[in-house]
């Protein structure tokens, strides 16, 4: 099983980092390997979503149910991918008023096959990106820290 933990200190509240994660249709915008989003079911806590990551002629989407707390956290369970399991975790934790840490933590095993090996590559390169990502939009989408 690949275990896939990030994090980042961010000067801007814990609710509004929050929002733009939850905001999965932008994910294309601003994560790179990501060239869709798409919104199967919102409810007023959980929203199923699949997302559809490429890169280097892989193409691979997986669909998630994403139960949110806001601003505390997001819960990720595998609805459908080339996974055995997959279950992963934001959280958003305060610090003060004006900033926040931000956690990203993944755990998935791939099933069995060559295709799912690449999907594989594919899904860890974005994975470990997407801390990042979220990072700079932040900062493009609310400010740079002075």
């Amino acid at each position: 099983m690949t275990v896939i933990e990030r994090s980042a200190l961010l000067p801007h509240a814990a609710e509004q980092v929050f929002d733009l994660v939850a905001d999965i249709e932008r994910y294309p915008e601003f994560l790179e390997g990501c060239v869709g989003a798409e919104i199967h079911e919102r409810g007023e806590e959980t929203v199923t979503a699949t997302l559809r990551l490429s890169r280097a002629g892989i193409s691979h989407g997986f669909t998630t149910c994403n139960t949110m707390t806001r601003p505390e956290k997001i819960e990720l369970t595998l609805v459908d991918g080339p996974f055995d399991s997959f279950s992963g975790q934001w959280m958003f934790r305060a610090l003060g008023e004006a900033a926040c840490k931000t956690s990203l933590r993944l755990h998935f095993e791939l099933s069995s096959g060559l295709a799912n090996v690449a999907a594989g590559k594919l899904f860890d390169k974005v994975a470990l990106d997407l801390v990042d990502a979220v990072v700079r939009r932040a900062n493009q989408e609310l400010g740079a820290a002075i």
